[in-house]
This record gives structure tokens, sequence and C-alpha cells, in this order.
């Protein structure tokens, strides 16, 4: 999901988000199934013991494979067919740019449910690639107030935009091999790369599209990000009290947990919310979230607090079509600005620091990136080395977009500091803004002037108490806010 958070004086939190899967080595606390069996209640069974009913099908697609006979020196290589290696993949290659995209699954589905903002796919030209919309979202504030928002939110279909992604790959001229990279090398002007079957290839640029755990890009400062931990799953059920045309993205009640002391405390201090989607009355996606904790909250935790939503809401599960572990580092410095290693993606510094979203922002930033490799490495130029790395990692993070992310960061490290009854205030007071700065702030739009006046008028709309949060949590991310945006500029 997305969370909100920028500029200078004040931080704002966030809305819509990507559902994401990860094998983390973060996950140290998940359970196992006979800790499941614990959460259970006799009279109201969990869902936690039931299996996912589908099983993930690599998708059935004709792709031009590498051909180890063939030459092996390509423009630009491409680690990792996700989301963001697909998009950059199809969007340099239309530069008549030779693309190679390494993966040792190139055609598995993906794991992820990513859910956004209906405006930021259109406007894209990939609403075709979504399977389900609702025409308003809603967050539930408490058990009294619940915040209406005029903005169609969607899902995507994964399988849509993987085939629409790999066409246009296919279209023009990129080359899949099925592998696992294993060390990556460098020369003054050409990188290679080293598989696990023995084949190795050259580019001129090598791109890492890995993912959040990559060991190939390189930081020069220690890496602090905050973490967003879920559980999801869509589910049929025999019913549910949600509005089939209101997506919730954000469910901040805990009278479920009226009954359970220890429960209801923790979530006190370390709130989680409820994300929903409702398809029918009898297909659901749930997931519990921990927006953001550092030290990550514990995943045993979050599906206790789940299980009790779900009982207290009178949502009896039949059946778990799908599920999801859902663990995203947000936040934290930004990869050393340029190395020899491009990144795109979870690896790349552009998942939203306060709210963990990133797959519209990914597929807006892709064509970016490419057009900056394009001017190097297009039909009319050849700019290599040195470069090239300066002018591919300037492209993805100008000076303005670096400072706009550090007041992100700024907001990421004020949510830190709230507990239940701070989010809620904050929240109030963020969906109380005019339209143009919370859509602005959740879809990463807002220059940072924009950001500045954006804290303002959240100041002016808080509650006192939500003000005294506000100065008295702030001096400490603020601080380290200006200090940044100062390295930034210089």
């Amino acid at each position: 999901m997305e969370t909100l958070f920028r500029p200078s004086p004040l931080p704002l939190l966030c809305t819509s988000r990507p559902i994401s899967s990860l094998n983390s080595p973060f996950l140290h606390n998940t359970p196992s199934r006979k800790v499941h069996q614990r959460v259970q209640s006799s009279k109201f069974p969990s869902f936690l013991d039931l299996e996912p009913v589908l099983k993930p099908e690599p998708i059935d697609f004709d792709l031009s494979w590498f051909d180890p006979s063939d030459r092996r020196r390509f423009d630009v290589i491409i680690i990792g067919s996700g989301p963001a290696g697909l998009r950059l993949a199809e969007q340099v290659s239309r530069y008549g740019i030779k693309v190679c995209c390494v993966d040792p699954s190139p055609l598995s589905m993906w794991p992820n449910n990513y859910g956004v903002w209906v405006d930021e796919f259109e406007s894209l030209g990939l609403e075709d690639c979504l399977d389900k919309t609702w025409p308003m979202t809603c967050v539930f504030i408490d058990d009294h107030k619940t915040k209406y928002l005029d903005r169609p939110y969607g899902r995507v279909s994964r399988k849509e935009l993987k085939i629409k992604l790999l066409g246009g790959c296919v279209a023009n001229s990129v080359k899949f091999h099925k592998a696992k990279v294993w060390k990556v090398e460098h020369e003054e002007f050409e990188s290679s790369i080293v598989c696990d079957d023995g084949i190795e290839l050259k580019a001129s640029l090598i791109v890492d599209a890995s993912g959040f755990a990559s060991p190939l890009i390189e930081y020069d400062k220690p890496r602090n990000p905050g973490y967003q931990i879920a559980h999801g799953i869509l589910a049929q059920v025999d019913n549910h009290p949600f509005d089939m045309d209101k997506m919730v993205l954000m469910d901040w009640r805990d009278s479920h947990l009226g009954n359970e002391p220890n429960l209801r405390g923790s979530n006190s201090k370390f709130p989680t919310f409820l994300y929903v989607m409702p398809f029918d009355s009898n297909l659901i996606f749930l997931e519990e979230t921990s927006l953001v904790s550092r030290p990550v909250l514990s995943y045993m935790e979050v599906k206790k607090r789940m299980v009790a939503r779900l009982r207290h809401l009178g949502i009896k599960v039949r059946s778990v079509i799908e599920d999801e572990k859902c663990l995203i580092p947000m936040g934290g410095p930004l990869p050393q600005i340029p190395q020899r290693v491009m990144a795109i993606g979870g690896n790349s510094g552009t998942v939203h620091p306060s709210t963990g979203y990133m797959v519209a922002r990914t597929m807006a930033l892709a064509p970016v990136l490419a057009e900056a490799i394009a001017e190097c490495l297009g039909s009319t130029r050849m700019i290599r080395g040195t470069p090239l790395y300066h002018k591919a990692w300037n492209g993805l993070w100008p000076v303005e977009r670096r400072c706009t992310r550090e007041c992100y960061r700024f907001g990421m490290e004020f949510l830190l500091k709230l507990d239940l009854n701070g989010m809620r205030k904050f929240f109030d007071a963020f969906f109380g803004l005019e339209p143009h700065y919370w859509q602005g702030y959740l879809s990463s739009k807002l220059s940072v002037g924009e950001l500045a006046m954006l804290s303002l008028s959240l100041f002016g709309h808080a509650s006192n108490s939500s003000k005294l949060d506000i100065v008295t949590k702030c001096p400490a991310p603020l601080v380290k806010l200006m200090g940044n945006l100062a390295l930034e500029t210089i």
C-alpha cells in the first residue's frame, strides 16, 4: 500500500498500495502451522490452517530466447523479469537498443497483488491491465468516523500486465535467458555477468531489477529502513459487511480487540489496519497491515490481529484462494549515485518511503530511465563507462527527485513515532486536505514547494492534540531532513 509524508515542516502519510510477497531474510518470526493452530477458536475457526487453492502456473507465452551460439554482447542486460525489469526492457528496446533480460523463471506468475489509483494507470495507458475497479475508496478512522475519497481504485491484473509487457519486449526484439546471475564483473567500458549455467554475457550497462535483497547494489550510507509487514488472503467467505462499490484503503478500528487485552495494548502502541478489496458478496481480498515499524512488527502478531478482526466482523472464511506474506523495506538512503550497476524497482529507492507503494511509480519512471540510457546508447551515439553511469543514475534520481524523496523519508520517520490515536488523528487531517495535495502526495507528484505547502495545510487541519504530536515528534526527523536536503543540493 502507500503512505503519505513529505515536506519541510510537516509529515504526511499514505494511501494506495502494492501488496507484495517476498522470500526475505527479514522474516524471522513466521510461525509454523502448529503455531497457527493456537490462534484458533473452537466457536469460530481460524483461516490460518487453510491451504491456498490456487497454485501459480507459468504464463503461456512465446518468448525470444537467447541462443548460446549467437553473439553474447548486448547494449543492456536487465537482471530480473518482475514489473520493473520488464517495463524497463520494453521501454529501452523501443530505441533499437539491444536488450537481454536474465531471470531464473521469466514466465512465472508474479506472486504479488497490486492495488493502484485508476488515474495513475490511465495516464500510463495501462488501464486495460486492471481487472477490477472501485468508484470510491474509504478510510475508517475509528468506529465513529469514516472518510470517503472520491478517487477510483483498481486491482492490477498481474497476468494482463505481464503479457502486455512481454508482448512489447518481444515486438522490440528483447532476448530472454533463463538463468540465475552468479556474479557481475566490470571493465572500463563494458560489464559482464556470469550465470549459473556457465553462460557469460556482456553489455555496456547492467541493470539490476531483482528486488530488495539484491547484493549487487552498493550503498555509501548505513541502511536504516522502516518495514511494512502484512498478511493477506483472497478468500471465499459466507458473507462480509463491506460495500461492494468501495475499496477500503485503511480500517483503523480496534473494537475487534475488546476481548483481547494483550493484542489491544500492543495494537495501541504499534497499530495495524485492514486493507479490503470486495469483489462480490462472497469473494474478498483482506490484508492486515503494519504501515511502517522499526524494527519490523512480528508476523505472528499481525496474523493474530487479523484472526480477531475477521471473527469480530463475522467473516467466516470458507476457502483461501491465495495468500500473501508481505515485507517491504521502506525509506533508508538511496543507493550510491552513480555506480557501475544501475538499479530499478525495489533496490533503487523508488518505493514510497511512507507508504510502501511502488508499482505505478516504477511504471512511470521506467520510460524516464530508458530515455536517459538511449541518450548514451542510441543509434547515433555511443557514450559508455563513467559518463553512461552518471547519465543513467541522474536520469532516475535528479536532484529535485532526491529532495522530494527526503521529504517522504521525513514523513516515514514521523509515522514511526505515532501510536494508534496518533495515526487516526493524522489521517483524519490528511484526508481533509484539498485533493490536489493528498492525491499528489500518494502519487509522488508534488514538488518540494508543494510538499511544504501541504505540510502547512496539514498543520492547519490538524486537531490540537495532533498539532502537539507534530510539535513534539517532528524536531528530530526535521533536523535530519534539513541536513539530508543540504547534502543533496551541494
